[in-house]
């Protein structure tokens, strides 16, 4: 018998399955796939889990199902994030893990495109084309070399912008919890650096997680450290920053420029899309609709390295992404 019960909660197709039994089934390790089966088959499949791989516990397991995580003691998710997780209902003797970088370089490529976008002008060009006018010299484009690109979170995110941005000969400004990285930056710090890395930054880079201590982290008082023209772009969390906060700023610093990819209230979080302040209505705001990582073949890939997770776990390796509840709870 197999030592190791790995169960995907998730419902995914024929191709993804065999991805994730190329990397994990062996003569230790049996995986099996929770969807298609009875409740009573599930709940069985539950209690004999080792490992869980899951999109969201939530989403896939009712709270009958939850309560049969007894034997579970790892759990890696598909998503890179992690504030959608129901901690208070996972078991506490249950190791979790975030699929941490797995869709870092089209996102970090997403970074780029909206930096480039509002730093060309190419929005207001583009409009003013259509309305006849040909501003060849107007002289407002910015330069993307010598730059200071400002990067908060420098996780997987963070570090394959930089690696794009140093390519234009940018500088780069980063921020994470330890003020280390093996990434080469030109200056790192953490939150007690914030001030000096925002009034430094053209660009600034929001790729942190949603934490207890990320949320609401800029506001009013921080927007104002921010140069005049600086441009914000957000592939985090909406919540990182204050909504009234930033429109506000916007409509009053019209050089000022947002690139949104991250929303308050979306979708797949929440059911809807909805914004307290009209933000899409601002001239220096360029919008998304948070699918900067949905390029084609990506959800194998993902599935591929939260396999390859779960395998550093189960060999005793070191394994990325380890979650601290304290941090979301």
């Amino acid at each position: 018998m197999p030592e190791y019960n790995i169960v995907v909660t998730s419902n995914i197709d024929e191709e993804k399955r065999k991805v994730v039994k190329k990397v994990l089934e062996n003569k230790q390790s049996q995986v099996l796939f929770l969807s298609p089966n009875s409740d009573k088959k599930r709940k069985e499949m539950l209690k004999n889990a080792d490992v869980l791989l899951t999109l969201n516990p939530a989403y896939d397991l009712s709270e009958d199902e939850i309560a049969c995580l007894d034997n579970v003691r790892f759990m890696q998710l598909f998503s890179a994030g992690a504030d959608h997780i129901p901690f208070q209902d996972i078991p506490e003797h249950i190791t979790l893990a975030s699929n941490t970088g797995a869709y870092a370089e089209p996102i970090a490529e997403h970074v780029v495109a909206m930096s480039l976008a509002l730093a060309k002008r190419l929005m207001e060009e583009h409009k003013n084309m259509i309305k006849g006018e040909f501003n060849q010299f107007n002289g407002s484009s910015k330069f993307i070399k010598d730059a200071t690109i400002g990067i908060l979170g420098f996780g997987g995110i963070g570090k394959a912008t930089a690696r794009l941005f140093r390519a234009f000969g940018s500088r780069i400004f980063a921020m994470n919890t330890s003020g280390k990285s093996d990434e080469p930056t030109d200056f790192i710090g953490t939150t007690d650096d914030l001030e000096y890395i925002l009034e430094s930054s053209d660009v600034i880079v929001f790729s942190m997680p949603l934490t207890n201590k990320t949320r609401g982290l800029i506001g009013k008082r921080e927007l104002e450290w921010t140069k005049k023209d600086a441009i914000l772009v957000n592939v985090a969390r909406g919540e990182i920053i204050n909504q009234k906060a930033l429109f506000d700023h916007l409509k009053a610093n019209p050089d000022f420029k947002a690139g949104l990819e991250s929303w308050w209230v979306e979708p797949l979080r929440h059911g809807k899309f909805k914004l307290e302040y009209p933000l899409l209505d601002l001239p220096n705001v360029l919008a998304s609709p948070h699918n900067s990582s949905v390029v084609p073949g990506i959800m194998k890939h993902g599935i591929a390295e939260a396999s390859e997770n779960i395998k550093k776990y189960l060999n005793g390796e070191p394994f990325k992404g380890e979650i601290n509840r304290d941090d979301y709870m």
